[in-house]
């Protein structure tokens, strides 16, 4: 991405003016400092101490990139001069050509990888691309302040910029990030998720349900967000006063899948969206459970639930379901009324334990939704 923009900007300079960092912020692309650049790591010479170099690169790139500042790697002096030198050509012979957001998705195809293998942990850090794509194609965020209270490594902000970006706008410029992650670690996946995409934003370390960084209450355009089901031990004395983020009061019962749910409606303008994954058992709990449920659709925001089937997470074989919020359709003919798709029949079949959704799968689906809001639908696999 950095190697494209030099070009078009040596092809575009008059040489009056030295070229320089703003140039390449400009076209919404990382600047790397001439030692991190890759070229040059391939140019040092063969006895070179490759692993120094490359640590190096990474506190250079981190120097002229806040937003990566104590994220990348510097473990790299743990591999022999040998590995290195055949890892660097083999990225450059497989990547070194590489335009558009090609190796944004290699990140995220060993992302993904790695979930898989992580079994049951996975899940903490990686929603799987097929439903992400799902929510971002029936909650439609084009333009404004998007959220992710639990962003993990970053997917939801990944597939929402892609999805500006091919109804032929800049997402960098349109949509203003903003996500909370509990563990520093996967704060660090996601910042360079966003970073190989030619994202920015502001993640923060915090925890949701204690912790509001970014004063979330009414702020936002956009929530999505794939939150952990059916959380206990949260202390709720700490949130009962907290009527901004929690209108509807906490559910008596141990369980905090209401608390989220709460979180995503209050942190919506009056004319907000939201798409989010919970646990089946949402959609129909009693008690406590049921008067927040009543009151979230009696505001008249509750506007999509899609059920999916199993093995779509690697976290739950279970099913689970999509609720979709929108704010904006109060006062309304869609006022009282609440869609809901049952999509436990659509998937492609990965292997034995793993699902997905193909591409017409996604498109079907997020039409039906389109044409229940009465917007033009959208055919691009035919």
């Amino acid at each position: 991405r950095f190697s494209a923009a030099e070009r078009e900007i040596a092809d575009q300079g008059s040489g009056r003016r030295k070229i320089g960092k703003a140039d390449y912020q400009a076209k919404g692309v990382m600047y790397l400092p001439e030692t991190a650049r890759f070229a040059k790591l391939l140019e040092l010479p063969e006895g070179a101490d490759l692993g120094k170099a490359l640590n190096d690169a990474m506190k250079a790139i981190e120097d002229d990139n806040e937003d990566l500042r104590g994220v990348l790697p510097r473990t790299y002096q743990a591999l022999s001069n040998s590995t290195l030198t055949t890892l660097l050509r083999n990225v450059n012979s497989i990547l070194g050509d590489i335009d558009g957001d090609g190796f944004g998705k290699v990140y995220e195809y060993f992302l993904g990888k790695f979930a898989m293998a992580e079994g049951q942990k996975g899940g903490q850090f990686f929603t799987p691309t097929s439903i992400v794509k799902l929510i971002v194609e029936i909650f439609e965020p084009f333009k404004g302040k998007i959220l992710d209270p639990a962003c993990g490594s970053g997917g939801m902000f990944v597939q929402s910029a892609r999805f500006v970006e091919e109804h032929r706008d800049n997402a960098a410029d349109r949509l203003s990030i903003h996500g909370t992650e509990r563990v520093g670690e996967t704060v660090k996946l996601c910042r360079m998720n966003l970073a190989v995409h030619g994202l920015g934003g502001q993640v923060r370390q915090a925890n949701s349900y204690y912790e509001d960084p970014f004063n979330i209450a009414g702020n936002f355009d956009y929530v999505m967000a794939n939150p952990p089901f059916n959380v206990n031990k949260i202390d709720k004395a700490k949130l009962q006063d907290d009527t901004d983020r929690f209108p509807y009061g906490t559910p008596r019962s141990d369980n905090g899948n209401y608390i989220w749910m709460q979180l995503f409606y209050a942190a919506l303008n009056d004319k907000g969206r939201a798409g989010f994954v919970m646990a089946n058992s949402a959609a129909d709990a009693a008690g406590s459970e049921q008067d927040i449920r009543r009151q979230l659709i009696q505001d008249g925001g509750v506007d999509i639930i899609v059920s999916i089937g199993s093995n779509f997470f690697y976290t739950v074989t279970l099913p689970c379901t999509l609720w979709f919020y929108d704010k904006g359709k109060r006062g309304t003919e869609r006022a009282d009324k609440v869609l809901f798709i049952d999509a436990r029949q659509i998937y492609n079949q990965i292997d034995r334990a793993h699902r997905d959704f193909k591409p017409e799968h996604i498109e079907f689906l997020a039409n039906i939704a389109r044409l229940y809001r009465e917007e033009n639908v959208e055919s691009v696999h035919g």
